[in-house]
Order: C-alpha cells, then structure tokens, then sequence
C-alpha cells in the first residue's frame, strides 16, 4: 500500500533527523498548523516544495502523459 504524502514527510524528516516542530519552524509555520496538515494530508505544491527545500532535496510533482510530457 503507497504512502501518503504525510507518511512520506514524516519518514522524510526521520532519515534527515529533523523533528516535525523543526520542520515547522523551518518552513515558518506553527507545530500545530504542520501537525495538523501531516494528519489530513493537505499539502499544496508549494508547501511541498518548501519543505523538500527544507530537508535538502527536491520535490517534483507531475502529471506524465504516455508520451512523456509533464504537467
């Protein structure tokens, strides 16, 4: 079964040894307003991609059609 994109940036912050009050912090936002988006797995891109920033990696989000062009 896939993770949610919750799950992910728990496990994510884990292996970068980051707490989620940290990873708040560092994407200037509340423990509680992180928290609660990990619970209901509500993330937009953008806050996405702040937090990749924020563990020191990437995050890419695409639609792929068959012929390989992204969206």
């Amino acid at each position: 079964m896939p993770f949610t994109m919750g799950e992910k940036i728990r496990i994510l912050a884990k292996r970068k040894k980051v707490s989620i009050s940290e990873l708040a912090t560092l994407i200037g936002t509340t423990n509680q307003n992180l928290s609660n988006k990990l619970t209901r797995d509500n993330f937009s891109e953008k806050e996405l991609k702040q937090i990749a920033e924020a563990l020191g990696c990437k995050f890419e989000g695409f639609f792929i059609f068959d012929d390989g062009e992204r969206v």
